[in-house]
């Protein structure tokens, strides 16, 4: 009797373990308002632009219109100036099947809430990434993101010589500041829109426990593409410093990322930096894994990194590493 009691006992406690973290995903990091329902699908992703009304943005010289700014397989280049000269995957893809990496992740690889920054990644890592995707060890916890299934279908298109040509393109640049840290309480009211969280008017609302990362100029970033436009990211009040607490001496929770990571936070061989990079990407990763949705060689190091975090302990981590100096 006392040991089918204990045998009870420990079946509830790992079943109560595993509810707790079989959790829905976060919906703000994966771009939407509410968690999805059951059987939701990937969003529809439209038709190809056809506007023609010239535009321009302050600092460049050449102007275009939408449809070539929206362009999957040879998007606007504003600023030319500022890359190494791009390999045609990046400034073109392969019709039909792999869209110009520069339109998503823009042509300096900045990147935007919706997708990743991949500016500064190792050579090895990126690759590494991309055959993740080719794998099938890349999905996402939300079914209803529909890039992450556009990027499995581009890594199975490219070929190796390709993968490497993107990989050390973004990776001989430079992570520069893009993203500001912003704790508050009330922010500005916001719609999400194919992925990205843009402002309506003059509205605020209560953060409550969520980040809001939305750009600096909701039509520089969604319609124009602009790269030198970055983001703002709207925190909890006390979030960076209770996620520095994690970050750097685990909390009794996990271990302090510098470990793996590099003391600054900035990354250390193929390990990739975390410091000013985006929250919502980086949640989303971290819940990935956590979840089972990311797997691969490097995922294996962080399961049981994140194994026992809660997801406020996730958002107070990627707080307080979007807010350091990259």
């Amino acid at each position: 009797m006392k040991r089918s009691s204990i045998a009870i006992f420990v079946l509830v406690f790992v079943v109560s373990v595993a509810t707790m973290f079989a959790a829905d995903p976060p919906p703000w990091a994966y771009g939407f308002e509410g968690p999805p329902q059951a059987g939701a699908k990937p969003t529809t992703i439209g038709p190809a632009n056809t506007d023609q009304t010239p535009r321009s943005i302050p600092g460049a010289t050449a102007q275009y219109a939408r449809a070539q700014i929206a362009n999957r397989f040879g998007p606007a280049d504003w600023f030319p100036g500022d890359h190494p000269q791009m390999p045609d995957v990046v400034s073109h893809g392969k019709q039909p099947n792999v869209w110009a990496c520069g339109l998503c992740h823009y042509p300096n690889g900045k990147g935007r809430a919706e997708n990743a920054g991949v500016n500064g990644l190792s050579v090895e890592y990126f690759i590494q990434t991309m055959n993740d995707f080719k794998d099938g060890n890349r999905k996402s916890a939300d079914p209803r993101k529909a890039n992450t299934n556009l990027m499995i279908q581009f890594a199975k298109n490219m070929t190796g010589d390709e993968i490497k040509a993107a990989a050390e393109y973004f990776g001989a640049m430079k992570w520069t500041p893009w993203i500001k840290v912003v704790e508050a309480k009330m922010v500005p009211k916001t719609k999400p829109s194919n992925g990205l969280f843009l402002i309506e008017g003059t509205e605020m609302e209560p953060l409550g426990n969520r980040i809001v990362e939305t750009p600096v100029n909701g039509e520089a970033t969604e319609v124009l593409r602009d790269p030198h436009s970055g983001f703002t990211a709207y925190v909890p009040v006390g979030a960076v410093k209770k996620g520095e607490a994690l970050a750097t001496k685990g909390g009794g929770k996990t271990i302090a990322c510098g470990s793996c990571h590099g003391a600054d936070l900035k990354g250390l061989g193929p390990v990739p930096g975390l410091a000013g990079r985006s929250p919502s990407y980086l949640m989303r990763q971290m819940f990935d894994m956590q979840q089972g949705f990311r797997k691969g060689t490097w995922t294996e190091l962080m399961k049981p990194v994140v194994a026992n975090l809660t997801t406020d302990d996730m958002l107070n981590i990627v707080a307080y590493t979007a807010s350091l100096m990259p």
